[in-house]
């Protein structure tokens, strides 16, 4: 378990019971930004993926430190045009006429995920650049999620291409390739490799086609590991080449925002149920997902709270794995299994961190209609 940063368990110390929040932490995406930027060659640019944490503010604080935005639907896009950001990127395989035009509207740049979609974005009167996502036939890099290289909905098979490309519509011209390949990497000398090699098919996929080759879009995927301090080492990727004339686009989400977030649940009763016990909490997967979807133990730090002014006793237990399972009425609610604690109590508070991505956004936030946790922005 580790340290809360002070300013944190500060801020959570504050809030009323029964506790239930999320804490984000602008500065510190801000510093993920900065640690990112100062590993990456000259001629990429930083577009953070919206989906990894949609708070506005969230969004603002990463828009005025990285190079633009990436969004993949329009209540996305909206928040990227509120936000103020100077680049707008869009993906997604299933981009509807009204979010296509706002995207037009926008001046975002299109990752088109099929010809058909070529088609309705020429129907709509448009005329300019636009990127072709492309599903290749191999990618030597794993993550959690594969998205390339594997029967996927993404992007254009890349055996179809050459026929792709033979019947788009003249309004549309292509300047480059996205290649988003997979999620959360831990491996930096596998990314940096996969870069490279998105690079150099690009350049030649281009040569092959007669395209003016202006944009790599490798997407995201710098990882960080849930269970751990472990992040991705971004050092390899300061050794790749970007050529002169071509700009390299990475999409981080999870990289820049997971650590910059703190969600704190409150113990409402401890239990000891056929040998294992449980703290249930004001909260769970309802809040935050990913442990049940990704079937791992998510580890928290204890915030003790010594304050108990109930006319009842106070249950708590000792030297024991306790189980963390939220308020839901379902077996699979979650969030860390057997994680050994010195002292637990009811009204203590637990703390995960890395939670700034895929965290709340992901999750069923209606099912049982419990109140929403409160979001406080440091």
């Amino acid at each position: 378990m580790a340290e809360l940063p002070d300013h944190v368990a500060t801020a959570l110390r504050t809030l009323a019971t029964p506790a239930c929040a999320y804490v984000y932490d602008t500065e510190a995406l801000r510093t993920a930004a900065a640690r990112l930027r100062a590993s990456l060659p000259a001629r990429t640019t930083i577009l953070y993926a919206v989906k990894a944490n949609g708070h506005p503010e969230v969004v603002q604080s990463l828009a005025s430190v990285c190079d633009g935005l990436e969004v993949a639907s329009g209540g996305e896009l909206d928040l990227a045009v509120r936000a103020g950001t100077g680049r707008i990127v869009f993906g997604g395989p299933a981009k509807t006429d009204t979010e296509l035009a706002a995207a037009v509207e926008a001046g975002a740049l299109l990752n088109v995920e099929s010809r058909f979609e070529a088609e309705r974005l020429a129907a709509l009167g448009f005329t300019g650049d636009i990127c072709l996502r492309i599903n290749r036939n191999d990618v030597a890099v794993t993550g959690s999620h594969t998205m390339t290289g594997t029967p996927t909905p993404f992007g254009i098979d890349e055996n179809q291409l050459g026929s792709v490309l033979a019947s788009l519509p003249s309004s549309l011209t292509v300047i480059g390739f996205h290649l988003h390949a997979v999620s959360n990497n831990l491996d930096g000398q596998a990314h940096a490799d996969f870069l490279r090699d998105a690079i150099s098919w690009s350049i030649k996929t281009a040569s092959a086609y007669g395209i003016n080759l202006r944009v790599v879009n490798a997407g995201g995927g710098l990882g960080i590991d849930h269970t751990s301090a472990a992040s991705i080492d971004l050092a390899p990727l300061s050794q790749v080449s970007v050529p002169d004339g071509v700009e390299l686009i990475l999409e981080p989400g999870r990289y820049l925002a997971a650590d910059a977030g703190y969600y704190a649940a409150e113990v409402l009763d401890l239990k000891t149920t056929h040998g294992r016990t449980f703290a249930v909490l004001r909260g769970g997967t309802h809040h935050f997902r990913l442990p049940a979807a990704w079937g791992y133990s998510h580890p928290f730090t204890v915030l003790p709270v010594d304050e108990w002014d109930r006319p009842y006793s106070r249950p708590s237990v000792s030297d024991t794995p306790v189980d963390a399972v939220g308020e839901l009425c379902t077996p699979r609610d979650v969030l860390t299994r057997g994680q050994q604690v010195a002292r637990l109590r009811v009204g203590d508070r637990l703390v995960f961190a890395r939670t700034g991505a895929y965290a709340w956004d992901i999750s069923h936030h209606d099912f049982l209609r419990h109140p929403a946790p409160e979001f406080i922005i440091l």
